[in-house]
């Protein structure tokens, strides 16, 4: 089961509980005579189990497509910059083979959101575009 649809199926279980007067008719785990698929719901259970380990990271793929708004696609840009530094041993700059191995595992269009990082300050590149080190975050006021 893909972990999309365990999402949708679990947000649909929680609104079925907050609003029982949904139509079960809506929902894919409860069948015409109105009887739940038990079966469906267990697998929704585990593949949001799932989601909450470490391996979590290997059943999701990349993101393909970044938001066309250039706000919505600097702020995701941002955190996978953040995560991707987070997630390297503790250095003070990498080089830029590096940086793109790393954002390769989360993002399919690593220049976009490297450019993004550098243009909203999140890393500063080396002057000969070899290094990038990450930024403090600038406090919100």
């Amino acid at each position: 089961m893909s972990t999309h649809s365990a999402l949708r199926r679990a947000r649909q279980v929680v609104a079925a509980t907050m609003k029982p007067t949904i139509p079960a008719d809506r929902f894919d785990w409860v069948g015409a005579d109105g009887t739940v698929d038990t079966g469906l719901l267990r697998e929704t259970k585990e593949a949001i189990e799932l989601l909450l380990t470490d391996r979590a990271v290997l059943h999701v793929g990349r993101i393909r497509d970044l938001p066309i708004e250039a706000g919505g696609r600097q702020e995701l840009s941002s955190a996978i910059v953040r995560t991707v530094f987070d997630r390297l041993p503790a250095r003070r700059s990498i080089s830029e083979e590096t940086l793109n191995a790393a954002l390769a595992m989360f993002v399919e269009d690593v220049a976009l959101v490297r450019r993004d990082a550098v243009d909203t300050g999140v890393v500063t590149r080396s002057a000969d575009g070899s290094s990038y080190s990450l930024q403090a975050p600038q406090a919100k006021s």
